[in-house]
């Protein structure tokens, strides 16, 4: 039998493991990647302008593929995601910042905590710990340099690279507007407001948001409806059609276990 690259009974499996939570770290990587300084890298291809719904749920399904693989499925993953950025930097000449990698990495490990916390509840220290651990791992294996080797200098060095890799540019203004005119006016109001729910205050400061969500109050109905199985009836209203049948497919547990 293969070694799972992540422990059935882990936390990160639940996470991972229900498209609730996905939506909302889909939703606070699609604010966080538009604010990033290598946010260019994404544009060089021109694959991020033209589907930015598609080219950020590629990014959230390599780690879901990671998270319920066995090692040697995960490693391949790994190694694919690696070989694909290595020919993006010789096709452009230069080497995609390390502080980049780490930012991708880091805000996967803070919004799988964040999205968790916001739809289910607060998570122990050593839950956060082990979230860490998976995605230390699979930086590690990516040959990411500099990585913090444990929770607490993550803590601090998401803190720093929040406060310095961060900027309002172009092109955050330009991939708000491709997000809004990928999903209309309905669907662009419920994700911008899932951001105000699931995003860092410096990423709500720089994108000027709110400090509440209008839809935070709706969330508790939410939970009643995944109760009855009635949630799909409600994601069939909000997620865009090219969507639905990819985001079913996430569900690995059931909603409320």
């Amino acid at each position: 039998m293969q070694t799972p690259f992540v422990h059935p009974h882990s936390i990160v499996r639940h996470i991972w493991g229900t498209s609730d939570t996905i939506l909302f770290i889909f939703a606070g990587a699609a604010a966080e990647f538009a604010l990033n300084k290598a946010v260019d890298w994404l544009y060089f291809t021109g694959r991020l302008p033209a589907d930015p719904l598609g080219r950020l749920f590629s990014t959230v399904e390599y780690a879901r593929r990671i998270v319920f693989s066995d090692e040697a499925g995960a490693h391949r993953a790994i190694d694919s995601m690696a070989h694909i950025h290595a020919a993006v930097e010789a096709k452009r000449g230069e080497r995609i910042p390390d502080w980049a990698y780490r930012d991708v990495l880091f805000l996967l490990i803070d919004y799988s905590i964040r999205a968790f916390e916001v739809l289910e509840r607060p998570l122990a220290t050593a839950e956060k710990e082990e979230v860490f651990r998976v995605f230390y791992r699979v930086g590690d294996r990516m040959g990411v340099r500099d990585l913090p080797d444990n929770f607490p200098d993550w803590q601090r060095m998401r803190q720093e690279h929040l406060q310095h890799d961060l900027k309002y540019s172009r092109y955050t203004e330009d991939l708000f507007r491709q997000y809004r005119h990928h999903l209309g006016p309905l669907r662009y109001f419920l994700l911008r407001e899932a951001q105000v729910l699931v995003v860092p205050e410096r990423v709500r400061e720089l994108l000027r948001f709110r400090s509440f969500s209008l839809i935070a109050p709706l969330l508790s109905v939410y939970r009643i409806s995944r109760r009855f199985r009635l949630d799909w009836l409600l994601k069939t209203l909000i997620l865009p059609p090219a969507y639905r049948e990819e985001i079913r497919t996430l569900d690995r547990i059931p909603a409320d276990s």
